[in-house]
């Protein structure tokens, strides 16, 4: 048996190009500023529904959505103040934006309490907070105190901006991500979101108060001097929120049987895993276990995971979906396991 724990496709949707609508041309030539693709404007529509925003744009990936949007804020008079715990791609725009002379600060993961005192030292400094977190960060039991960082964000007449590419899709009911789950609609908050993972098509969306929205897309550097998301990637993204209203609660709902059979089927080992009821699933290593070897010997096995950590404070990573199957699951446990006892000397 084989079975790979490496692709962040959790609800297992790919999109094979039969699937799609024909297409005469790939791409317009020419940018999203002057002629939107095809699809856009009405897939831009959807997901701002089912992100419970006002209202939606797309873009080409997560990486040209945050360098743009961090570009939008530097003239603005505000102050980033980032979650240690943010992934690296929105880390990078907010990098952009410090290099423009935008004062940056970190606090420690999930503190509401350090990001409200930072906020009031901004503000009372003149400047606007701009609080930067991820939806849901890989290995935590729960999300950070969204609803707090929105909360903090208003009362400082800031804004709240969330990297939700890890839960679009996966969080909440219908797969809205954070906004929809947290109860944020109408708070200050800017959703930046790539559709790789939980909808597995290679494009990104913004979402947020259409009044943000619209300063955003009226000096967006990207959608000028960048081609714009592909006829193919829209077509993919339509494709996605189709599925996901037909099948989305069926595919969540087995989604978490994976991750509930894995985390009771290691305990039978006596091995815990971090990542709650979230698909990507952690094991931190004995320090006497050999991380590296335990990896090969289970790619021998046929069982594909991730090494990560520091070689003081190893970590195996596994990514579940939805087309996991329980054999699949019960395999990899057991393969691990037995390794372990092996391999911990």
């Amino acid at each position: 048996m084989r079975a790979d724990f490496t692709s962040a496709l959790y609800l297992g949707m790919r999109h094979a190009a039969q699937s799609l609508p024909a297409w005469d041309e790939l791409t317009l030539g020419k940018p999203a500023a002057l002629e939107p693709v095809p699809g856009e404007t009405e897939l831009g529509a959807s997901l701002a529904r089912l992100m419970d925003c006002e209202a939606a744009c797309l873009l080409t990936s997560s990486l040209h959505l945050f360098w743009d949007l961090f570009g939008w804020l530097a003239p603005a008079r505000v102050a980033l103040l980032v979650d240690s715990a943010a992934y690296p791609v929105a880390r990078w725009g907010a990098e952009r934006a410090c290099a423009q002379g935008v004062p940056l600060q970190c606090f420690s993961h999930c503190n509401a309490a350090q990001a409200a005192a930072l906020s009031r030292r901004w503000r009372e400094a003149g400047r606007r907070p701009v609080i930067l977190s991820d939806g849901y960060t890989p290995g935590d039991a729960a999300a950070p105190p969204l609803a707090g960082y929105a909360d903090i964000a208003d009362a400082y007449g800031g804004l709240l901006l969330l990297d939700d590419t890890q839960a679009l899709g996966v969080v909440g009911l219908d797969g809205g991500g954070s906004v929809a789950e947290h109860g944020l609609g109408g708070a200050p908050v800017l959703v930046g979101a790539s559709m790789a993972k939980g909808f597995g098509a290679p494009l990104a969306v913004l979402a947020g108060p259409r009044k943000l929205l619209g300063g955003f897309l009226s000096a967006s550097e990207t959608r000028v001097h960048c081609s714009p998301p592909s006829v193919a990637a829209i077509a993919a993204g339509r494709c996605a929120l189709d599925a996901n209203r037909r099948l989305g609660r069926a595919l969540r709902e087995r989604l978490r049987e994976r991750i509930a059979q894995l985390q009771a089927n290691l305990a039978g080992f006596g091995i815990a895993c971090m990542g709650g009821d979230f698909p990507v699933q952690r094991i931190a290593l004995p320090p006497l276990c050999d991380g590296e070897a335990l990896r090969s010997e289970l790619s021998l096995a046929g069982i594909e995971v991730l090494l990560q950590g520091t070689p003081a404070r190893q970590v195996l990573t596994l990514l579940l979906r939805a087309d996991h199957s329980a054999q699949e699951v019960a395999y990899a446990a057991r393969s691990i396991g037995q390794l372990m006892e092996v391999l911990h000397v």
